[in-house]
């Protein structure tokens, strides 16, 4: 509607007499005005953290959003098709759907820097160009200040949801270690715990292979990293994180491009059923584990 606007605009600008052209000069400001307005309506009702200001945070505590799930990425290789950051997006925009599903939740910025091995010699992903690694011990304590900042403010339910699963024992041991520490010394705030959401990764990975088993495609298609899984669920969430016209007219990559599995069949009507699986499970998991003494 906007874009008609502004086309009529600039036709009639030149075709009205002065009078004419005030008038559609107040509207175009009014049509601005009103989209500015919705932005902030926008921004002021997200569940996105970093887009809240503090007084609107703190009331939302106070009205019982005690919920917040921290979204963990990586920035890593994912062949020749898929950009860099596909971890970092598809946590954010499936940890946006869960707290919207499940209410009183917000989502924290996502954790793009995490474990991806040995940088030298460089082992696994840190054999591509653009992969970004740190120390277990580093990414560990990044961890552990989210969580203790988040309950000093007051959230009972901290949720640690990780698309990459290279660094699930990290995200155990800390919700370990806090819920040990927090227990023993209730204070402040006696109920808080840490969430580390395995089945989040389980629905992205075992559940969704099932899925597309059912559907006909095979192991060999379906791989472990960069194949038909992984891209259909990165197509479902931002067909831009994909070279779609590349992956079709280029041959099967291999190990050797950093992919392990075919990605060539995927598609974003195939990634939205893997989408809903893990947002559906995903709430279910968190309700249960908020439930649990």
């Amino acid at each position: 509607m906007e874009s008609i606007l502004r086309s009529m605009l600039k036709y009639h600008l030149v075709k009205l007499p002065k009078l004419g052209q005030a008038l559609l000069a107040i509207l175009a400001f009014a049509v601005a005005a009103s989209t500015w307005a919705a932005d902030l309506k926008s921004d002021a009702s997200s569940v996105q953290l970093e887009n809240l200001t503090s007084t609107e945070v703190r009331d939302l505590i106070a009205s019982g959003t005690t919920t917040i799930i921290i979204p963990i990425g990586g920035t890593e290789q994912t062949g020749p098709y898929v950009a860099l950051g596909k971890h970092n997006f598809r946590a954010q925009v499936l940890s946006e759907q869960i707290a919207q599903q499940l209410g009183k939740t917000l989502v924290a910025p996502v954790i793009a820097y995490v474990p991806e091995g040995s940088i030298n010699p460089p082992v696994a992903h840190m054999r591509f160009a653009g992969t970004i690694s740190i120390p277990d011990a580093a990414f560990e304590a990044l961890l552990e200040g989210a969580a203790r900042s988040f309950k000093q403010h007051g959230f009972t339910n901290i949720v640690l949801l990780g698309d990459h699963g290279g660094y699930k024992k990290n995200l155990e041991h800390v919700a370990q270690k806090m819920n040990q520490e927090w227990t023993k010394n209730p204070a402040n705030n006696p109920h808080a715990k840490v969430i580390a959401l395995a089945d989040y990764y389980k629905l992205s990975s075992a559940g969704f292979d099932a899925i597309l088993k059912k559907r006909g495609f095979s192991d060999a298609e379906i791989g472990t990293h960069a194949g038909l899984a992984d891209t259909a669920l990165t197509l479902a969430i931002d067909k831009n994180l994909v070279r779609s016209e590349a992956m079709v007219k280029n041959p099967k990559p291999s190990e050797r491009d950093g992919v392990y599995g075919d990605p060539r069949k995927a598609n974003a009507e195939l990634g939205q059923l893997g989408r809903q699986l893990i947002v559906d499970g995903s709430v279910a998991a968190i309700r249960a584990a908020i439930a649990a003494p």
